[in-house]
């Protein structure tokens, strides 16, 4: 028989010692926190971390903007330790506010929660899976996912069934609620619309605790209200996302232009062709601001590089399309003659196009590598002042003159990938909570600028600058990933969908809980 071994009297005093510092740690934060304490009685009492550590992680984002510092940081064992920390916080009499934090990729402070609770989704993680299953509407396939995992897993999962999502963000370490919550876009989505476009179902944590499963046909009303929501209604648990059969490899083109009008029309031919290409995006290319390769994807080789440059300094700005055709090992043996018709009549500068043959989980993934390199530089924990716009086709060209040339160009005081790419209002559904410019073709812009530690008060003077031309030029952008400092802006930001917008609200987040670092509802920043 088996002896047990006897436990070391020294273990059980260092346990015990452990216990009574976590105990005294949480007693006096009891006794200094603004958050009730009955939280401490509840069983997420164990999730929460009170450490200065954990704090400061919750403080900061990818933005390295703004610092705000909650009271807890929730690190959920399951939904129902959500569904419990907001419940406590709804029937209190003194509300407190929380925030669901993903990646924290937000710019401006928009998932932290000012002496209130950060939960942490990613700790879901472990307890969480991808499920592929057949579309109970028997159309294709779908997947449900925890609002946790990471689009880079939703991948890699749905790819063991031959499957994968159809609509993407160019950057994969993001999770599924926090993109969904925004509406999630790249090169795919003139094609198959945003993320939230590719929704069938969610389970979603309202702003009073109740946890409710949503769709189009089923409590609706929170279904739109969540797909663009900002987390203003509720935290996403689970998604169940459309899948189509996965390609093996890409055909990956770009093209250079200098003549912004020629570029903006080849790239508004391309969307509009049906069957045509499964990727569309722009970018800029000046300089040392913003060069051939960048961390978004290094395509060019050393003597493409050479060449381009040449080109740079003979026209100041290049504009670079970008396409890409899927294949697989059915179309293998066509996909070059789909490709030549869909860009032969483009009308890039001669000689400057460059192709390449890629794996499809790599060409998704791209960025992921050149984000390796530049934190094995430190150079990616630094300050990024991002501006992203949806810039409407009637006042593109203007917003090339007014900003491209006489704001960046002239100032070159930015560094990092400027991308320009059109997309289909029709592929967007207005009952979403997402706000889009009111044409039938706009344009994502994204000025993806990063900075020196003490130097982003100048991109942000910049952005503003960007932002005050439109208003002056007329040019009705709206932003995306939004950030306002007065109700004002954020009721003029919503246009004819903000009675709806507060409605929501009002119905499902009545005591304004959820997301208080977007400054929608609670009080603005001192």
């Amino acid at each position: 028989m088996a002896k047990t071994s006897p436990i070391s009297p020294s273990l059980i005093v260092l346990s015990t010692i452990t216990s009574l510092m976590s105990f005294i740690r949480k007693l006096i934060w009891s006794w200094t926190s603004s958050l009730p304490h009955e939280l401490l009685s509840l069983d997420v009492a164990d999730r929460l971390r009170l450490d200065s550590e954990a704090i400061e992680s919750a403080s900061r984002d990818f933005g390295k903007i703004f610092r705000e510092k909650p009271s807890a940081v929730l690190h959920p064992s399951s939904v129902n330790d959500i569904v419990d920390l907001i419940k406590l916080s709804y029937n209190s009499a003194s509300p407190f506010s929380i925030a669901a934090r993903g990646r924290g990729h937000s710019a401006r402070g928009q998932a932290m929660a000012q002496n209130g609770v950060v939960v942490e989704m990613t700790s879901l993680k472990n307890f969480g899976s991808i499920r592929v299953l057949k579309n109970p509407n028997g159309l294709g396939f779908c997947a449900d996912v925890g609002g946790e995992q990471l689009w880079i897993d939703v991948l890699m999962g749905s790819l063991e069934c031959g499957l994968a999502p159809v609509s993407w963000t160019d950057y994969l370490y993001l999770t599924v609620g926090g993109t969904l919550s925004n509406a999630g876009i790249s090169g795919q989505s003139f094609l198959h619309g945003p993320q939230i476009n590719n929704v069938f179902e969610m389970d979603v944590v309202t702003g009073k605790g109740d946890f409710v499963t949503c769709s189009k046909h089923l409590n609706s009303e929170l279904f739109y209200a969540v797909l663009g929501g900002l987390g203003q209604f509720g935290v996403i648990t689970r998604a169940r996302i459309a899948l189509d059969r996965a390609p093996n490899r890409v055909k990956w083109v770009r093209m250079l232009y200098h003549d912004f009008s020629v570029f903006t029309r080849d790239q508004e031919h391309l969307i509009s062709i049906t069957n045509g290409l499964d990727y569309v995006e722009g970018s800029l290319i000046m300089d040392q601001s913003s060069p051939p390769n960048n961390w978004r994807s290094s395509f060019f080789s050393p003597s493409d590089q050479l060449k381009i440059n040449s080109l740079i300094s003979k026209h100041g700005i290049i504009y670079c399309l970008e396409v890409v055709k899927y294949y697989d090992h059915i179309t293998i043996n066509t996909v070059n003659e789909e490709l030549q018709p869909l860009i032969g009549g483009l009308s890039f500068l001669p000689d400057f196009i460059f192709e390449k043959d890629d794996s499809y989980v790599d060409f998704l993934n791209r960025v992921r590598s050149g984000e390796l390199k530049l934190q094995a530089k430190g150079l990616w924990d630094v300050p990024h002042p991002w501006l992203n716009l949806f810039v409407p086709k009637s006042g593109i060209m203007d917003f090339n003159d007014g900003v491209f040339v006489n704001i960046l160009h002239k100032q070159n005081n930015s560094t990092g990938p400027i991308l320009v790419y059109p997309m289909n209002r029709d592929k967007w559904d207005d009952r979403m909570s997402a706000v889009i410019p009111d044409e039938e073709t706009f344009y994502s812009v994204g000025l993806l600028l990063s900075c020196g530690e003490n130097d982003w008060e100048a991109l942000e003077n910049q952005n503003k600058e960007i932002l005050r031309f439109c208003d002056k030029a007329g040019i009705k952008a709206k932003q995306y990933l939004a950030h306002y400092e007065t109700k004002e802006d954020w009721m003029d930001h919503f246009g004819s969908k903000w009675e709806i917008f507060q409605e929501r609200k009002n119905l499902f987040d009545p005591k304004m809980i959820l997301s208080p670092g977007q400054r929608i509802f609670n009080s603005l920043r001192g």
